[in-house]
Parts: C-alpha cells; structure tokens; sequence
C-alpha cells in the first residue's frame, strides 16, 4: 500500500473495495483452526496462552457478549449517559458463571461478599436521578413542571401572587406568627 502525505492512492483504494481474490479466500478457508486441548493443561505450569485459551477466555468471551447485548438493551450506545455500568454487570456475570460455583444460586452484585467489602471502605456517591428515570417517568416530571410555569404565566395567578405578597408584606404575617410561637413557647 503506497501512501503519499498519508492519503491512499486510488489504484491502493481499488484493492480494499474490490473482492479478494479466489486463491486468496482458498488460503484463508484453510487455515486450521486452533485443536481445543485434549485434556486440561495445568495452570500453574501452562504457557500463558494456554491458560488464557483454556480458562479465561471460556468464560470471559460470553461475558462479553452478553455485556454487549445488555448495554444495547439499556441504551448505552444512544445516549452519553446512562445508569448502566459495565464493571457491575460483567462482575455479577463472572462472578454467577464461576465453573466453582456451578451448583449455587444466582447472587446480585450488592450481595458478593468482596463487592461488600470493597464498598464499606470506598463508598460510591449516589446514582443521579436523571439516570434512575425512565423515560416516561422523566418526561411526566418535565410536562408537570412545564403546565406549572405555564399556569403560573396567567395573568388571573399572577394578580393573585402580588396580593399574597402585599398582603404579607402589609400584615407582616411572618412576625405576626413568630410572635405568635414564642408567646406558645414561653407558656
């Protein structure tokens, strides 16, 4: 691939967009695939790709497809923000898919005995309500507040709100009613 100040050249593009050859996809159709292991090498003595091949990845890859499904259905690639949280849920996942723990009943992250202790010394700060609302919650939060500004733009309310604010301010209720408590107070 030739690049000239680091743009392809056309003759170089045509390669990419055109289909590979049939030799080509003969050659890539048969590479072996790597044979699965016979038996199970022995982790303290195994090479570090057969350890990751034969313990981590079994378990890891589902995980991280389901990780994926699992973001896609909270929406995590629509929005900037969302209360899913990646680390919480594949540590849930790895945690229940334990080949250790193939017998036990499932247990949510806030109930894994090391999440507990991890926690009562690194406290998290609360989840913002703006990610705990649905969205139907969050648009009936927005459409009461929008019908309370609008109500509270009408003319008749807001001739009513400067007569309870000159009433007030007229009697002076505060003091009235704080008079009020510390002759209570003092009986």
């Amino acid at each position: 691939v030739s690049l000239e100040a680091g743009i392809l050249q056309p003759s170089c593009m045509e390669q990419f967009y055109s289909a590979p050859a049939a030799d080509t996809v003969q050659q890539l159709l048969s590479i072996p695939e790597a044979a699965p292991f016979p038996e199970p090498p022995d982790p303290k003595t195994s090479s570090p790709q057969e350890y990751l091949e034969y313990y981590v990845f079994p378990v890891l890859l589902p995980g991280m497809a389901e990780l994926l499904h699992r973001a896609k259905k909270e929406k995590c690639f629509e929005r900037k923000r969302t209360k899913f949280i990646a680390c919480d849920f594949l540590t849930e996942w790895l945690y229940n898919k334990n080949p250790k723990r193939k017998d036990e009943s499932f247990t949510e992250f806030f109930s894994i005995p090391f999440v507990n202790d991890w926690l009562k010394d690194h406290p998290r700060p609360p989840i913002p309500l703006s990610l705990l609302l649905s969205e139907e919650e969050a648009s009936i939060v927005i459409q009461s507040f929008w019908r309370g500004y609008r109500v509270r733009c009408d003319s008749e309310i807001q001739e009513l709100r400067q007569w309870q604010k000159k009433l007030r301010e007229e009697k002076n209720i505060i003091k009235i009613v704080k008079e009020f408590w510390t002759k209570q107070e003092a009986k």
